[in-house]
């Protein structure tokens, strides 16, 4: 009887042993399986304007290297509306897995703020990736109003409270906030004149039925080396190769002028750290290559990349001083 007993505990600590390398060999085969299956077929990157925009034109350039680097097709998917805000809301409630990647920019701190019961928050909804790039503006006027410098700017602005005219492509736009920045920090009355689109707005600054507004640098230097308009400042910290006579605001002791446009890319939040650092990594090695800088430089675009950390406080700056702006100037969404 007792040999029967131990025979058949003897033969259930040998199934015990089978059943558990049994266990451990199927956890192992499953855990290699899902290493090595990729996670992603195609990935989404959402410009929230149209085509032909800053924006959509980083995308179009970066998306296909960028693909290479990271073994998935990217589909560059434009979803305008709403200054930006319909794209963006997507990225931010899409899944956080590295399928969906916004094109962004600054107009989507800008945005954010100006419409009401805007559903997400572009400080907490979406993980900072790594800048793309910047687009500097210079502040031009046209000759007939006889206005040369931004001291002449200021001293008949002050003569004629509003009766200076400035253009933008449209209310909210980067153009338009650069203005009214320049407005607070001066304490000038000028009066916007907002526009649909860039075509007409440029068309009237040039045949003077505007005076003074703000344009791209590459725009606006060729404009000026053909005598059409009148460069007063850029409003870059440093002077721009494209236009390197062309003072800053801050040369000339106007402090707090810094209306640089940046882009750049960011996944919805809680997108594993990894893939936020192998994304910034791979954008910066595709922002370094010579045809990837050409192309973006003939757009009027400076290709440069950050780490997720420095993007995250251009954004924690930007965000609250054109909060500021927005409150003071009391602008709001058409």
């Amino acid at each position: 009887m007792d040999s029967y007993r131990l025979a058949h505990q003897n033969q259930w600590r040998i199934w015990g042993v089978v059943m558990g390398l049994l266990v451990a060999c199927l956890g192992s085969w499953a855990q290699s399986q899902a290493q090595t299956q990729p996670p992603l077929q195609s990935v989404k990157m959402i410009v929230p304007f149209t085509p032909g925009t800053g924006m959509d034109t980083i995308a179009r350039a970066i998306s296909p290297k960028l693909g290479e680097r990271l073994g998935v097709a990217i589909v560059v998917q434009n979803s305008p509306g709403a200054s930006g805000n319909i794209g963006a809301d997507m990225v931010a409630k899409a899944p956080a897995d590295g399928s969906t990647i916004l094109m962004g920019a600054n107009t989507m701190l800008i945005a954010q703020q100006m419409y009401k019961n805007v559903p997400f928050n572009p400080i907490k909804d979406f993980a900072p990736v790594s800048m793309t790039a910047w687009g500097t503006l210079m502040l031009v006027t046209n000759p007939k109003t006889g206005i040369k410098s931004v001291q002449d700017l200021i001293h008949v602005a002050q003569a004629k409270p509003g009766a200076v005219t400035f253009g933008s492509p449209g209310v909210g736009t980067p153009h338009h906030m650069a203005m009214e920045l320049l407005k607070l920090e001066t304490k000038l009355d000028l009066l916007h004149v907002p526009y649909k689109g860039s075509a007409g707005y440029t068309n009237d600054l040039l045949s003077g039925e505007l005076m003074v507004g703000f344009l791209p640098v590459h725009v606006a230097q060729a404009f000026v080396n053909s005598g059409k308009l009148i460069a007063l400042a850029v409003g870059s910290p440093k002077r721009h190769p494209v236009a390197p006579n062309v003072a800053t605001f801050g040369e000339l002791g106007y402090k707090g002028i810094d209306v640089e446009m940046w882009y750049a890319l960011f996944y919805p939040a809680k997108t594993p750290k990894e893939m936020v650092d192998r994304l910034s990594k791979e954008t910066a090695y595709v922002l370094k290559l010579p045809e990837i800088r050409d192309l973006l430089g003939k757009a009027g675009l400076d290709a440069e990349s950050s780490t997720p950390d420095e993007l995250a406080q251009v954004v924690a700056k930007d965000y609250p001083r054109w909060g500021r702006v927005i409150k003071l100037r009391g602008i709001e969404a058409e």
